[in-house]
């Protein structure tokens, strides 16, 4: 089990959330860095999430969902239809969290089964880290486009680690027409090593950004 403590000093305000983790080889099964950068993103913004209704893509030990969940958003989770044992960890920290309502997806990138139109109208959709293989990444991109467009005004927020100058996705958004920008990580106090009294992030170096569709003005 790996804790995490989400506070605000300045108005006596918490959440504690508890994540199981399994040694496995699948990258869903356990907390990467970049979970924590988005969570604190998610706390600090608590308020304006709030009511929202949030879907996270290859959610895993689904750090960042169940901060939303916390938080007081309508959080759905998501992972790869073809890999059970990813979503069965969904379910566990959920249960882990008293969060039995939520709803865990099984969502494969670049693929359109039933289960991504069934979902509801997004406000917002969510990653850590799901820029890893870049093999997968006009995968990702296809289906944030694909919902982005299917939810009008929706936003995609996504934080993920740099592990290569050469890995980039600015010409999928290009191609995808959506528009990113990077949200610096000092505006939500998530440039520090540890976060939520763990030892992630680390001294990885980690970004976030925030993309919209081009034909929203």
């Amino acid at each position: 089990m790996r804790t995490f403590v989400f506070s605000d000093n300045r108005e006596d305000d918490s959440i504690t959330v508890v994540i199981p983790e399994i040694l496995d080889p699948e990258y869903g099964m356990y907390t990467w860095p970049c979970a924590p950068v988005l969570a604190q993103y998610i706390w600090y913004n608590r308020n304006w999430i709030r009511d929202k209704t949030v879907l996270e893509l290859g959610a895993g030990t689904a750090l960042p969902g169940i901060v939303a969940a916390k938080c007081g958003a309508i959080v759905h989770l998501s992972d790869s239809a073809v890999l059970p044992k990813c979503r069965e960890n969904c379910v566990k920290s959920c249960i882990a969290n008293g969060l039995h309502e939520l709803k865990v997806h099984g969502i494969t990138w670049g693929r359109f089964g039933k289960e991504i139109f069934q979902l509801p109208k997004l406000n917002i959709i969510i990653a850590s880290d799901c820029f890893y293989d870049t093999k997968d990444f006009e995968d990702i991109i296809a289906t944030v486009s694909f919902l982005l467009e299917r939810n009008p005004g929706s936003v995609f927020i996504f934080t993920y680690q740099e592990r290569s100058s050469s890995r980039t996705i600015e010409h999928l958004l290009e191609r995808w027409n959506l528009n990113g920008s990077r949200i610096p990580l000092s505006d939500f106090d998530a440039d520090k090593p540890c976060l939520a009294g763990s030892d992630l992030p680390g001294n990885h170096t980690i970004h976030m950004f925030k993309v919209i569709s081009r034909d929203i003005t």
